[in-house]
């Protein structure tokens, strides 16, 4: 009978899950969540992991298919744990994007 080999895990830490959170793309501003600002807080401590995100607007029509992509996306690197996704009240503006000028605002 053969052992599987020990594979250290990665660790999981904010910054591997925000920049596996990098390939979740708004389809209509072309840019990833994280570029955007969207992704405002990634908390790997607690269980489920808390990803708490910004829409671009109050009822934007690709909320609910982005809050998937994002705990989807989350779940795949955090090593079987749950992810748990919060769409936060606060109102998102460009200036909380990484370069605002990518979208040609400033």
């Amino acid at each position: 009978m053969s052992e599987e080999p020990n594979v250290p895990d990665m660790e999981v830490t904010e910054e591997t899950v925000m920049e596996a959170l990098r390939a979740v793309q708004d389809p209509e501003l072309h840019l990833d969540v994280v570029t955007l600002g969207l992704i405002r807080r990634v908390i790997v401590e607690t269980t489920p992991v808390q990803v708490k995100m910004l829409l671009t607007t109050p009822f934007c029509p690709y909320g609910p298919w982005l809050v998937q992509q994002v705990k989807e996306t989350a779940e795949a690197v955090i090593q079987g744990r749950e992810a748990k996704v919060e769409v936060l009240p606060e109102q998102w503006n460009p200036e909380m994007m990484e370069d605002p000028t990518l979208l040609g605002f400033f």
